[in-house]
């Protein structure tokens, strides 16, 4: 498994946390609870979005970790 490989796994993971987190904020009447899923989930979106980052530079930095 190559690194490009596992860093779109990983995104793939955050986005999903992410998504998890949103639906528990929907879920609970406890407005304390709600907030803290919420920026849970914000954190998580910034994370997803370094990730991507990374990505793009691992797949024009390193041509051997692009899939084929």
């Amino acid at each position: 498994m190559t690194v490009g490989t596992k860093v779109q796994q990983t995104i793939a993971s955050a986005e999903s946390v992410a998504a998890n987190l949103k639906s528990f904020a929907l879920d609970t009447d406890n407005q304390q609870a709600k907030q803290m899923y919420n920026q849970l989930a914000q954190n998580m979106e910034m994370i997803v979005q370094q990730l991507n980052s990374r990505e793009q530079q691992i797949s024009q930095e390193e041509p051997q970790y692009k899939q084929q």
